[in-house]
């Protein structure tokens, strides 16, 4: 209906402070979003679903001219019934999702989230950014480079970069060229994809561990004593060669610094170590556990790395013991910045 109507035609049917009866509901809604928007304020009007936006966009189109009186009528219309709101629910069970986050089991958010699968409005992005790389890997060695450049595209770049250096060579350098592809893609198959790749996800069963077998026994010998360690190692080969080799990958020493850290990083790894124990690590180095020591010396200023092979040359005779709690400590520290995503470990050779 065209507002565009005379005051004295609409007096008899308005009294002061109260919307006129010709205006809907429709109507009302498009005066408040009118307003705010004219005030510089950003409505969330995407929470809507299509047909609304498009039935409120067409209201706003028909309407012209709205008088001050009726203005006024159907503000303090809306601020009487949203101050009569009590309590407001997020709607739709993405919002109760949101609400719930960190609360619900994983099998009853897994539930929920295929429940929500199909009839969800929500951004899959959002949801699969928020994944760790353990659970993306996967997807991304296992999807087309196509859906892989796309996925790249949307996470972050220190995600990309991580996600990128676990991946085999070929594949790597297919996904870094798919991803100059990428600006021509409709946004509507970037949604398409994300609700795959989302569906996908969540139909993975609930996992007992946070990790999977490789990683979590990797952990356990990256702080073990080297004996121990080697003696673990030499037992899962006669068991099953295939996983113990995996196990060899997944472990971090202090013998694997040189081939895993870039040098720039070692700077704020030498921060997170006490000195005593960076120069007992050091001096006790045999082997090659020395290439790795010689590696942190080379690498740092030449006043700094005198400075320490000073205090080395004046250290008594450490004990094992003692040496390998102390690189302990250092690969320690490498691992802290490495989940606080401040370093990234270099991935290792693929055979």
């Amino acid at each position: 209906m065209n507002a565009i109507t005379p005051r004295s035609a609409l007096g008899a049917m308005a009294r002061p402070g109260h919307a006129r009866p010709f205006l809907t509901r429709r109507q009302k809604a498009a005066v408040v979003v009118q307003l705010l928007s004219s005030a510089g304020v950003k409505l969330p009007l995407g929470e809507l679903s299509d047909d609304q936006q498009t039935a409120l966009a067409e209201t706003i189109a028909h309407l012209r001219l709205i008088d001050r009186e009726t203005m006024v009528g159907v503000v303090n219309e809306f601020c009487t019934e949203l101050e009569a709101v009590g309590i407001a629910f997020p709607g739709g069970l993405d919002g109760a999702l949101k609400l719930l986050d960190g609360q619900l089991s994983a099998s009853a958010a897994t539930r929920i989230r295929r429940m929500a699968s199909g009839t969800s409005r929500a951004d899959p992005w959002e949801r699969i950014t928020g994944l760790s790389g353990e659970l993306l890997l996967p997807v991304l060695l296992e999807e087309s480079v196509e859906v892989g450049a796309v996925m790249l595209s949307k996470l972050s770049v220190a995600r990309s970069a991580e996600l990128l250096s676990k991946v085999p060579q070929e594949k790597a350098r297919k996904l870094a060229y798919a991803v100059s592809l990428t600006g021509n893609v409709a946004p509507e198959t970037v949604q398409r994809i994300g609700t795959a790749l989302a569906d996908q996800l969540d139909a993975q069963p609930a996992k007992a561990f946070d990790t999977g077998p490789v990683e979590r026994v990797g952990a356990i010998l990256n702080f073990s004593t080297a004996a121990t360690r080697d003696d673990v190692l030499k037992g899962l080969d006669e068991e099953d060669k295939v996983f113990a080799d995996q196990v060899r990958k997944a472990i971090f020493t202090f013998t694997n610094i040189p081939a895993r850290i870039e040098p720039r990083d070692l700077p704020k790894i030498m921060r997170e170590v006490e000195q005593s124990r960076l120069i007992l690590a050091l001096a006790g180095a045999k082997g090659d556990n020395a290439k790795a020591a010689e590696f942190i010396l080379a690498n740092m200023s030449q006043r700094m790395a005198q400075n320490l092979r000073d205090e080395m040359a004046n250290l008594k005779k450490p004990k094992e013991k003692d040496v390998e709690e102390a690189m302990n400590e250092i690969v320690a520290a490498i691992r802290e910045l490495e989940s606080r995503g401040e370093l990234f470990l270099v991935a290792e050779e693929t055979e």
